[in-house]
């Protein structure tokens, strides 16, 4: 089954880091994000990805260059003919698409784009800059039961701020960021059908707006509800939280350590 990511948005909030680098490669632990993604869904065995480029797409291309050609032991001969011979190459077992989609393109004309190289079956889609503890297995099996056109992942993201509750002006519970309560939004982690496609009409469309409203209209969306953890990376600090989780050692969503 065929992975699409979505990675050619500019990331304007994250400016800080996104004026010298597309945001998928910003780095987590020495990593850019778009390689954690990646290996949640690689830790599942889904290891076809067709990645959406856009902004700064060619460092996203020289970056899998380098990571097939210099991972690992390397042997040369300097100054010879002799082939560079590597050894014990560490790096997944992926087959990756790196499709140029545009710098101005919306996030529904980017999935439109890409559907040549997405197959004719069922196909995982999700952004280029959000990480999560799900179970890929379950949410597949979740679409599979329902048998409607698109499966979106809802979650419910902690909470900026502190949450208190009142008994006139006395604080009863006072919680540091909870998970919301309420409100599930859009976490991506998409799984979808090849039909989806003909909700969407050309470049200038976002994938959030008609596209996903019409599927709802038609009672083709369904939603799969994600109580873990799930995080993205919008703003620089969204990414010193991520990367504070990872040199901590608390990494939920880094699967695949634990396969």
């Amino acid at each position: 089954m065929k992975v699409g990511i979505l990675a050619g948005g500019k990331g304007t909030r994250l400016a800080e880091e996104t004026s010298v680098r597309p945001k998928p490669m910003v780095e987590i632990g020495g990593r850019p994000i778009l390689w954690h993604i990646m290996s949640i869904y690689s830790s599942y065995g889904f290891n076809d990805f067709a990645i959406a480029l856009g902004y700064k797409g060619d460092y996203i291309k020289k970056y899998f260059a380098d990571y097939c050609s210099l991972s690992g032991s390397l042997t040369m001969t300097v100054g010879g003919n002799a082939p560079i011979i590597r050894h014990d190459a560490d790096h997944a077992p992926w087959n990756v698409d790196l499709i140029e989609t545009g710098d101005e393109t919306l996030t529904g004309g980017r999935i439109k784009r890409l559907k040549p190289f997405l197959g004719d079956g069922t196909f995982m889609l999700t952004w280029g800059d959000g990480v999560a503890d799900i179970d890929l297995n379950d949410l597949l099996a979740f679409h599979r039961s329902h048998g409607k056109l698109a499966t979106v992942t809802a979650v419910r993201p902690p909470a900026r701020y502190g949450h208190m509750t009142f008994d006139g002006d006395r604080v009863v519970s006072f919680e540091e960021k909870p998970q919301t309560a309420e409100g599930w939004i859009n976490g991506a982690f998409f799984v979808l059908e090849p039909e989806v496609h003909d909700y969407i009409e050309g470049d200038n469309v976002m994938f959030e707006h008609a596209p996903l409203m019409n599927l709802a209209r038609d009672g083709q969306l369904m939603a799969y509800r994600h109580e873990g953890f799930w995080a993205a990376m919008d703003t620089l600090r969204d990414k010193h939280n991520l990367e504070t989780l990872w040199n901590s050692g608390e990494r939920p969503w880094a699967q695949w350590e634990a396969a």
